[in-house]
Order: C-alpha cells, then sequence, then structure tokens
C-alpha cells in the first residue's frame, strides 16, 4: 500500500479491460497532456497491446511499469523507463492519476516509491521528469519529492496535436560511484 488503500503493482496483461475503462473515463481530463491517441488506445485490445509492448520493455531492463490500484480498480499508472545503466545510471518518470483522484497525495506518494525501487533496486543515479509548461499540479508533485527544474526543452514532445515546450526535472537519488 502506498497511500489510502491503494497499492502499486507491476501491471499485467489481465489488466487491459480495466484500463480500457479507466482511461476511457479519463479522456478528456487527460487529452491536453497525452499525445494523439487512436481509437483503439481505448479499447481492451488497444490496452492488452500496449501492456505487452511495456512488459517486453520491462524484460529487457529498459522499462519498470506499475499499476495504481484501489479496491481492485485501476486509479492510476507510473512508470519509471528509459533506464540506462553504465555511467549514467539514470531513468525517466511519467504517471497519471484517474481524475477522481486528484489532489488527495497518489500521485506524490507513488513518484516517492518509484524513486525509492530506481535508488534502493535498480541502482539509479537520478530520474528525470517533464511536464507541460503550464502543468503545475504536476509540477507540484515534482516538487513535493525533490525534483528540480533544470530547463526547458522547445518542442519536447507531440502533445494534443502540436510540439509542446516542457519544462526539464531531475531528482538526484545518490552520488555513490556505479558499481563495478
Amino acid at each position: 500500500m502506498i497511500i489510502d488503500g491503494v497499492e502499486m503493482r507491476g501491471v499485467t496483461v489481465d489488466d487491459a479491460a480495466a484500463l480500457a475503462d479507466v482511461v476511457t473515463r479519463n479522456r478528456e481530463a487527460m487529452k491536453p497532456y497525452e499525445p494523439f491517441r487512436r481509437e483503439e488506445f481505448y479499447t481492451e485490445a488497444g490496452q492488452r497491446a500496449r501492456i505487452e509492448a511495456l512488459l517486453a520493455e520491462r524484460e529487457s531492463g529498459l522499462t519498470l511499469p506499475f499499476l495504481l490500484v484501489a479496491g481492485g480498480t485501476p486509479v492510476g499508472s507510473i512508470n519509471l523507463g528509459s533506464i540506462a545503466l553504465g555511467p549514467l545510471r539514470s531513468g525517466g518518470i511519467g504517471y497519471w492519476v484517474d481524475r477522481d483522484w486528484h489532489g488527495k497525495g497518489l500521485a506524490t506518494a507513488a513518484v516517492e516509491e518509484v524513486c525509492r525501487i530506481a535508488r534502493e533496486e535498480v541502482g539509479l543515479h537520478r530520474i528525470e521528469a517533464g511536464t507541460l509548461l503550464d502543468n503545475y499540479a504536476s509540477q507540484r508533485v515534482l516538487a513535493k519529492t525533490g525534483f528540480t527544474e533544470f530547463g526547458v526543452a522547445p518542442r519536447y514532445l507531440h502533445i494534443n496535436g502540436a510540439w509542446r515546450d516542457h519544462r526539464l526535472f531531475q531528482r538526484l537519488l545518490h552520488d555513490d560511484p556505479p558499481p563495478m
């Protein structure tokens, strides 16, 4: 459990139908912050394909995909992706939370837990995140969890039909040397 009865666990293909339901319910709320999504994304088959791709990336060590679940129902997800080991030891974090769970500290708790996993279990040195310039809620989550802004990336991601600038954040997890 990470907060108020919500657990964070690895995503499985069995989550496809429930994820299709929650992303469909949150479609309009997430639209300003998401890339263009084909209609298939909002179906069980589309979510199954997405999960299978994430699980393949997990097997290769590139991604750790997690689901946030309350009472058996998904209420968000968080991914640690673009994992690079060696001398870089870095990854990127991305997350979303069901609109009914906004403002309850769920994203903050999930980001903290992924940072713990990244440091203690994966051995990362830093985590990076990016937000749209006006995504103040996500910026507050990152600030509360020890991330600092280090720049702005012009036209960084294609979001909601256009290339959008993003604020870039990072959190240094430790300064230990990489394992030999």
